[in-house]
């Protein structure tokens, strides 16, 4: 079994991996965004108007049987062209099946759960 490690960034303790739900305006539409970059997570999930503290949960994904697309061993003209064809993500039958099956295969580490302090990084953001 291939699994990688994966964090997603949030207001609230409890999380529940949803597909479909999210906001039109991210990068690659409605979605569950995860990152591998556990600081990154750890500034997103205090990077809201609201001085409040956040989360930030941690996911066992496994990747057997899945293809994973990593741009950081492509052209940076790849990744753009990416973001791009998923800007129209809600209209596209490919996304939302490869999509199902990710999700099926994402379960999350319960043990690895991180209270973010807001005032950890208030300075760097104001």
């Amino acid at each position: 079994m291939s699994e990688i490690i994966l964090y997603h960034e949030t207001p609230d303790k409890k999380v529940v991996p949803t597909f479909g739900l999210g906001d039109d305006k991210h990068d690659y539409g409605k979605g569950f965004y995860l990152t591998k970059d556990f600081k990154l997570a750890k500034e997103w999930a205090v990077c809201r108007p609201n001085a409040t503290n956040g989360w930030v949960h941690t996911f066992v994904l496994d990747i057997d049987g899945l293809k994973v697309l990593d741009f950081q061993k492509i052209s940076v003209l790849a990744w753009l062209a990416e973001l791009m064809k998923h800007r129209d993500a809600s209209d596209s039958k490919r996304y939302h099946v490869l999509a199902e099956k990710a999700y099926s295969q994402l379960t999350e580490d319960e043990d690895m759960l991180t209270t973010v302090l807001y005032d950890e990084f208030n300075a760097k953001y104001n």
